[in-house]
């Protein structure tokens, strides 16, 4: 029994020195982990921000492409015309596909008429564009909406798409160069289309612009049965060692003769 409790005695606890230093290890560990996590939830939301801003530009793009393929056909009487400007010092553009009929008197119609465009946003008071699209003409795109729309709002075809553009911009291209406008009565080839909704910066002309890097742009064939032509870039090494063999084949030719 004695000893039994000299054995309980003997025992010590933990000093307040051992507390104190086993108190600091675990706190380190713990800001540790939370500077851990909170990094990897920072570079999270980064990500899913920088896919939600591309998101919608996207979108858009691909709605555009949608309107050119629906419309554009192998005939004459499709036309696009292309405008570019300034509006507040942002760059603004005007697309207008149209498709015409002709009917029983040999008159045109207007079949079908898309547009799109931006314009200032005076309404949210951002210095930014709001972007539009119209669609009018004989066909509807929208049978159950189009039939029930009332004579004031047929007046008003221009239906807001998005606001916070600060770049909306659609070109031709032309060899190495772009057009900014397209009149001609035949489509162009092809267009490309740059959005973005990045903070501007004033140029040095006193315009608006963006950084490129936060530009989204598409380019859209119009004439997709065309033929394309294009080069394989060869290094100058490839192009001697096709240059060898070319020589070695035509030496052996002249030799079997």
């Amino acid at each position: 029994m004695n000893e039994s409790c000299k054995t309980i005695s003997e025992r010590k606890g933990f000093s307040l020195a051992e507390v104190l230093a086993a108190l600091t290890i675990a706190a380190m560990i713990l800001v540790a982990v939370l500077g851990i996590y909170s990094r990897a939830e920072h570079s999270a939301t980064a990500a899913i921000r920088k896919l939600d801003s591309s998101r919608l530009p996207a979108e858009i793009l691909q709605r555009i492409a949608e309107d050119l393929d629906k419309i554009i056909a192998s005939d004459s009487e499709t036309r696009i015309t292309i405008e570019n400007k300034f509006d507040k010092g942002l760059p603004t553009a005007r697309l207008t596909i149209q498709k015409s009929i002709y009917d029983g008197k040999d008159d045109p119609q207007m079949f079908e008429e898309i547009i799109w465009q931006a314009g200032y946003d005076y309404d949210s008071g951002a210095n930014g564009l709001a972007l539009y699209r119209s669609h009018s003409g004989m066909a509807l795109e929208d049978k159950l909406l189009d039939e029930k729309r009332k004579d004031w709002e047929k007046a008003y075809s221009l239906v807001p798409i998005c606001t916070g553009v600060t770049f909306f911009k659609i070109q031709v291209p032309r060899g190495e160069n772009f057009q900014d406008a397209w009149v001609s009565p035949s489509p162009p080839p092809g267009i490309k289309v740059t959005i973005s909704f990045a903070q501007p910066f004033e140029t040095v002309s006193g315009t608006l612009d963006v950084p490129e890097a936060e530009k989204i742009v598409r380019t859209i064939a119009i004439d997709r049965t065309r033929k394309l032509r294009f080069e394989i870039p060869v290094s100058q090494e490839q192009q001697a060692k096709t240059e060898e063999k070319e020589q070695e084949k035509s030496n052996e030719k002249q030799n079997a003769k």
